[in-house]
């Protein structure tokens, strides 16, 4: 645990290895999941002195692991997908398929839902070969031979709605399913597509991104499962107490000209400050409207990194900029008093400025921003 000036007031070490996760309870219990020595998977509450509370143990078939979860008031949602190779014994494949499951406090199983990928294909993704006498053409559907947890937001909870994403490992093309946190029903999910940024966008809704093999949209889905709205752009978003949508665009493709951008009733784009650079922290927002955020603006010509905010109307302020490269970045926190904190690579980056306290809304504010525990009660 360390403080807003650096002090480290207690760390613990974890043998094995893997994907740990973790997720930040309201009471302020830091909750961790990894593996048993002898099989299984355990969910142990770190209290803030650094003293353990309660383990909860997760009995699981051999080759799945927790691949996200989420803290619910009375116990947790939990993503189970196939185990990194590396925690596999000589001989097991990962499990298939994945699964979404709900547990008490205590670690009992409330329900267990199998989530079935299905065959996957999307235009965007072709090849060529001797059925196609060496022309380009799309690939025709295909059943992955392995399918993982989202690498964003792979698991979000609104309301009495899950929306919880899974994509094929070598392709990145994936689907979110949407199930009933009451009974673990599935009650929607959307059409294969590359994976992007997810969000809640209010009770029992979410906003879904697809970026990749030319595709660049968010799409907001009810909590029916249907789509009712969508948009042409992609990027980080916050949504405010007002339903507002805006965030910095991103795309791993060069022929996009990034900007800051608010998702407007009726599928419409209004359009904010241009962006350079690609690499971006997730924004927190302030009771003003203000959006604050770390980007990598890095080229082949010149290194910087810089923490920018883009107020209510729109408007680019550089608030610190620096000689920086660094890429691998949390979450943006915006703490009391403006300070602003973030990580880049191992290091933890504070910064104090004039921003207002953080604003109230479905995401990234409250327990999906401070917390990292992204539930929506």
């Amino acid at each position: 645990m360390v403080d807003v000036s650096g002090a480290v007031h207690w760390e613990k070490a974890y043998a094995g290895t893997g994907h740990p996760r973790s997720r930040l309870s309201a009471d302020g219990t830091l909750w961790l999941a990894y593996p048993r020595d002898k099989g299984g998977r355990t969910l142990e509450g770190i209290l803030p002195d650094g003293s353990i509370g309660r383990t909860v143990l997760l009995p699981c078939d051999t080759g799945e692991e927790v691949a996200a979860f989420v803290v619910l008031n009375d116990g947790f949602c939990i993503s189970w997908a196939g185990a990194s190779r590396m925690l596999l014994e000589a001989g097991h494949q990962p499990s298939h398929p994945p699964r979404v499951a709900r547990y008490t406090m205590e670690g009992h199983c409330v329900w267990s839902t199998p989530i079935g990928l299905g065959t996957v294909s999307h235009p965007g993704v072709v090849g060529m070969s001797a059925e196609t006498d060496w022309e380009i053409q799309p690939v025709k559907p295909w059943a992955p031979r392995l399918v993982e947890a989202a690498y964003s937001e792979p698991l979000l909870v609104s309301g009495d709605r899950i929306a919880a994403s899974f994509t094929d490992e070598s392709s990145g093309i994936g689907r979110t399913f949407f199930l009933d946190l009451v009974s673990g029903t599935v009650v929607g999910a959307t059409n294969p597509a590359p994976s992007g940024r997810k969000a809640i966008s209010g009770p029992g809704e979410f906003l879904i991104g697809s970026q990749g093999y030319g595709q660049f949209t968010m799409s907001r889905f009810d909590r029916n499962g249907r789509e009712t709205s969508q948009w042409a752009s992609h990027g980080a978003m916050t949504v405010d107490s007002y339903g507002t949508i805006r965030g910095p665009e991103l795309s791993n493709s060069l022929a996009f000209k990034l900007q800051f951008r608010q998702l407007a009733p009726a599928n419409e784009l209004l359009d904010g400050p241009p962006l350079a650079g690609y690499y971006t922290s997730h924004p927190a927002l302030d009771c003003d409207g203000t959006s604050v955020f770390w980007r990598d603006g890095t080229s082949v010509f010149w290194r910087d990194g810089k923490l920018l905010a883009v107020d209510a109307e729109m408007t680019l302020h550089e608030l610190f900029a620096m000689d920086d490269s660094r890429n691998i970045m949390g979450r943006t926190l915006l703490l009391d008093g403006g300070r602003v904190a973030l990580s880049l690579d191992s290091e933890i980056v504070v910064f104090q400025t004039q921003l207002g306290a953080l604003a109230g809304g479905p995401w990234p504010c409250g327990d999906a921003n401070l917390l990292g525990n992204p539930v929506l009660s």
